[in-house]
C-alpha cells in the first residue's frame, strides 16, 4: 500500500484504499535533449494546483465527488535511465495490481515508457493515443535508445503495428516521418484531426493515454524544454481530454513535459496544473 503525500495535488486527498484513480510524479529529466528542468514539473503542478478550484465549469465535475489519491513524487535515479525506468514501473505495477488507474506527472516523456511496460504486461492488446509536437520514434538520440526522443519508438517495441495513434505532430528527423508513413504508426500531423474517428474505433480496447504538454503552441506554453512554433490550442485539448476520458477504456495515462523554470509568469505551470485537472474528471466517468 501506498503512503500518503505532504502535499498532494487539490482535491487529490482520499486515501489509498478508497481511490479509483493514483496520482504519482516521475522528476526525471537525464535525456533531455534541449533545455533540462522538467524534473521540477511535477512538484511544481502539485504546488501551484491550489491556484485552481476543485470544480471544473468545462466538464460540470468537482474533484471532491471522486476519490483520487496522490502518492507523491518517486525519488528517482538520476544517474541511471535503466533503474529510472524500473522505479517508476515498480510504482505503476503496485497501482495496477492493486485494481486503480495510474496516473503519472513528468518528467521528460522517457518517463512513460517505465509506466507503460506495466500497462502492457496487464493489457498485451493494449493502444496508445499519444499528444506530442515530436514524433518520439527515434531507434536512438546520438546513440542512445533510452531517450524521451525515442520513447515511442521503444513503446512500439513491445505493442508493434497498428497500436500507436499519434496526434500534434509537427517536428522530427525525415526518417521518423517515412518510418511512421511505413505504417508503423497512425500519425496525424499538425492538429488533432481524425481524433474522433480513432476513438469510436476503439471503443472496446485497453489504452494508454500519454500527453506531452508541448502539442499546444508555445503561445500557450512556452515553459517547456523544446518548444515547437504551431501546436494546439488549449480548448482543443480539453476537449480531446473529455472526448478520449469519456468514451474510452484508459488504463493508464500521463502528462508530461512541463520544465517550469522557462515560464517565470507561471502561465505554463497553470495551464498543467488545469489540464490534469480535466484529465482526472474525464476518467471518473
Amino acid at each position: 500500500m501506498l503512503e500518503r503525500n505532504i502535499e498532494n495535488f487539490i482535491g487529490c486527498d482520499a486515501s489509498y484504499e478508497d481511490a479509483d484513480i493514483v496520482l504519482f510524479g516521475a522528476p526525471f529529466d537525464s535525456t533531455t535533449s534541449y533545455r533540462p528542468g522538467t524534473r521540477f514539473g511535477s512538484a511544481a503542478i502539485r504546488h501551484e494546483s491550489y491556484g485552481l478550484e476543485t470544480y471544473s465549469p468545462y466538464q460540470d465535475k468537482d474533484l471532491t465527488d471522486y476519490q483520487v489519491f496522490d502518492s507523491g513524487d518517486i525519488e528517482l535515479s538520476m544517474g541511471s535511465s535503466q533503474i529510472a525506468l524500473d522505479q517508476i514501473s515498480e510504482r505503476t505495477r503496485t497501482i495496477l495490481e492493486d485494481g486503480k488507474l495510474p496516473l503519472m506527472i513528468g518528467g521528460e516523456h522517457l518517463v512513460t515508457l517505465g509506466a507503460f511496460r506495466e500497462v502492457f504486461k496487464m493489457y498485451p492488446d493494449v493502444h496508445i493515443i499519444h499528444f506530442d509536437a515530436h514524433t518520439d520514434l527515434r531507434d536512438d538520440y546520438l546513440g542512445v535508445q533510452l531517450s524521451h526522443a525515442c520513447v515511442i519508438r521503444r513503446c512500439h517495441d513491445l505493442v508493434g503495428d497498428g497500436h500507436i495513434h499519434q496526434f500534434g505532430i509537427r517536428s522530427g528527423d525525415r526518417p521518423e516521418f517515412r518510418w511512421a508513413a511505413e505504417g508503423h504508426t497512425d500519425m496525424h500531423k499538425f492538429n488533432l484531426d481524425g481524433l474522433a474517428e480513432r476513438v469510436r474505433e476503439l471503443a472496446d480496447k485497453p489504452v494508454y493515454f500519454t500527453i506531452d504538454l508541448d502539442v499546444l503552441d508555445p503561445s500557450i506554453f512556452p515553459g517547456t524544454g523544446t518548444p515547437e512554433a504551431g501546436g494546439i490550442g488549449f480548448m482543443d485539448l480539453i476537449e480531446a481530454i473529455q472526448l478520449i476520458g469519456s468514451c474510452l477504456n484508459v488504463v493508464g495515462c500521463d502528462v508530461n513535459e512541463l520544465s517550469p523554470t522557462y515560464d517565470q509568469s507561471g502561465v505554463s505551470t497553470a495551464v498543467a496544473c488545469k489540464v490534469v485537472r480535466e484529465l482526472i474528471l474525464a476518467l471518473n466517468k
